[in-house]
């Protein structure tokens, strides 16, 4: 279980997040979505400890975010580092051993050829790879179905199903609507610092209705097309 209450966080005078609070469970997924700046990304480097915040985040196990994955929106990758030495840095820092990368390489990357000659759809699927070996409990999936083809798309929504059942906690943000109302358990409406809306999926399409009307508003009439 990861509960977060009254969680702030401020970059000098600019308070980003407002005192957030809300209980994540094992076994479900959830959706973080809001507008640019809403404070997603912020959210879940304080839940990974990467930064400072105010307020306090309960982690059930002592050793919790030693079994925490995160893939963040843009991964670091050693440009002369091979897609196969980079997973088994990724999965000796868990202690996992793995030999058969080969076998688990559902993405069908070039494994052998150096990172620098990856499209940044392949490093994202890399970085997701990686965090997945690990054997995480709980990950935090920070647009993982951006600048992905459609087909690794499909792969990735099955995936997070398969970590559903096996009793994984997920929280995901994507800026695609269908991608997480296909997968999450709650969707939860971050604006402003703020969660705003918490959805359950019998309200997942009144949630997506309402972010268009206050997204567009009149933006399309005032192009006078």
């Amino acid at each position: 279980m990861l509960e977060l209450k009254d969680l702030r966080k401020s970059f000098g005078s600019k308070q980003v997040l407002k005192g957030i609070s809300a209980t994540f469970l094992p076994g479900h997924v959830y959706g973080i979505v809001g507008e640019n700046g809403a404070g997603k990304t912020t959210l879940f480097r304080c839940i990974s400890d990467l930064l400072s915040f105010e307020g306090e985040i309960i982690k059930e196990q002592p050793d919790f975010n030693h079994r925490l994955g995160f893939l963040q929106t843009n991964n670091l990758l050693l440009p002369m580092m091979t897609g196969r030495e980079y997973l088994r840095l990724l999965t000796q820092a868990r202690h996992q051993s793995i030999s058969d990368f080969d076998a688990r390489n559902v993405f069908d990357l070039p494994l052998d050829e150096y990172a620098r000659n990856y499209s940044t759809g392949m490093q994202k699927k890399l970085a997701l790879l990686g965090v997945l070996l690990q054997g995480n409990n709980c990950l935090i999936l920070d647009e993982p179905f951006n600048g992905v083809d459609i087909q690794s798309n499909i792969i990735i929504t099955e995936i997070i199903r398969e970590l559903r059942r096996l009793g994984k906690t997920v929280l995901i943000s994507s800026h695609i609507f269908s991608t997480l109302s296909d997968t999450c358990d709650e969707i939860h409406l971050l604006r402003e610092g703020r969660f705003v809306r918490s959805a359950a999926p019998e309200d997942f399409a009144t949630l997506e209705q309402e972010m268009i009307r206050v997204t567009v508003g009149d933006r399309v009439g005032r192009l006078g097309l």
